[in-house]
């Protein structure tokens, strides 16, 4: 990794600003990518409204991850990156995190369920990541491996850095599109709909910003109208979208930014990564799959010919577990 990138300066940790989102663009400059956003003639036609996709599917590692991981990266110590990273997920986040500690010739650490994805362990072995897989609690193990090996923790969501490192997407949508009126966004722990809606404000405090979780795991959706963070039982099966419990920072931008947020079963959302592939020629994961649920639902609700951009967050689709949900 690049000199330049190491002496990024070191911002306070404890807040979230429109600051840090413009820093981690010149943090991820020239080492991300800008990802295309493209316009969906087919899906406009079937909203009734102008629809462009954004496709962080073609970001590396295949998800929009990378971007809050590399942007972490920058802002610990030398000595923080040089004791070794740990972090905890599912999938698209140990990915990025093994990628990016390759990046700056550092160890990582990655804790994942038993029963994660085996394309994504092994994806995440490939990068160079140390995976410990436990049927236990995920941050409870990774606290613990912390304290023994004097690890240094790299949260999947709820941190000021991978939450501005995720706003690069939302610069990136109204670069592209400035006269965009609505954004929709998958919600799982709310690191990216946390960072695209300050963005999209920032730009224009009008633009809607809608988030999309799984009715069989609304975690952000039930703790946003309890008014309170809420800790859920998660049916999910989607791990994009798999939180029991959205961060305290996260829930914090999303209730002041954040102007809506839907929900439906992951029955739906399956249905719509098969779409997508149909319709648009585009292989998306179920999280990326579920903005575009509530739009072929009508879940979306906005003036006729909005302006509507629609992330779509990764492209590590389980092919397995798509086969075996394919409905007649």
């Amino acid at each position: 990794m690049p000199e330049t990138l190491t002496e990024q300066p070191l911002v306070s940790p404890d807040r979230v600003s429109l600051d840090r989102i413009v820093a981690a663009r010149d943090v991820i400059r020239g080492r991300l990518h800008h990802t295309p956003t493209v316009t969906s003639a087919f899906l406009s036609d079937r909203v009734g409204a102008p629809i462009h996709l954004k496709l962080e599917l073609f970001q590396k590692t295949g998800s929009f991850k990378p971007r809050g991981v590399l942007n972490r990266l920058a802002n610990l110590t030398d000595a923080e990156r040089q004791r070794g990273l740990i972090t905890l997920s599912a999938g698209n986040h140990a990915q990025a995190v093994a990628w990016a500690a390759r990046e700056y010739g550092v160890k990582a650490t990655v804790v994942m369920p038993v029963k994660a994805t085996r394309a994504k362990v092994d994806a995440t072995r490939g990068y160079g990541g140390d995976v410990v897989q436990t049927d236990g609690d995920l941050l409870a193990t990774a606290l613990e491996l912390q304290r023994e090996r004097n690890l240094t923790l790299v949260h999947p969501f709820d941190c000021p850095f991978v939450i501005a490192g995720q706003g690069t997407l939302g610069l990136e949508v109204v670069q592209d599109w400035p006269e965009l009126d609505a954004i929709v966004v998958p919600i799982g722990g709310g690191g990216l709909i946390s960072g695209v809606s300050m963005a999209m404000k920032s730009h224009n405090p009008k633009i809607r910003v809608i988030g999309v979780e799984s009715s069989d795991g609304p975690a952000m959706k039930m703790s946003v109208e309890a008014g309170r963070l809420e800790t859920i039982d998660c049916r999910t099966i989607i791990d994009g979208l798999r939180v029991r419990r959205v961060g305290e920072k996260t829930f914090s931008v999303a209730q002041r930014f954040v102007d809506e947020i839907v929900a439906l079963p992951d029955r739906d959302i399956f249905d719509a990564v098969i779409w997508v592939m149909e319709r648009c020629k585009l292989v998306v994961e179920g999280a990326a799959a579920a903005p575009v649920a509530a739009l072929l639902h009508g879940l979306v609700k906005l003036p006729a010919g909005s302006r509507v951009a629609v992330v779509l967050s990764g492209g590590n689709v389980n092919l397995d577990q798509l086969r075996g949900l394919r409905w007649n």
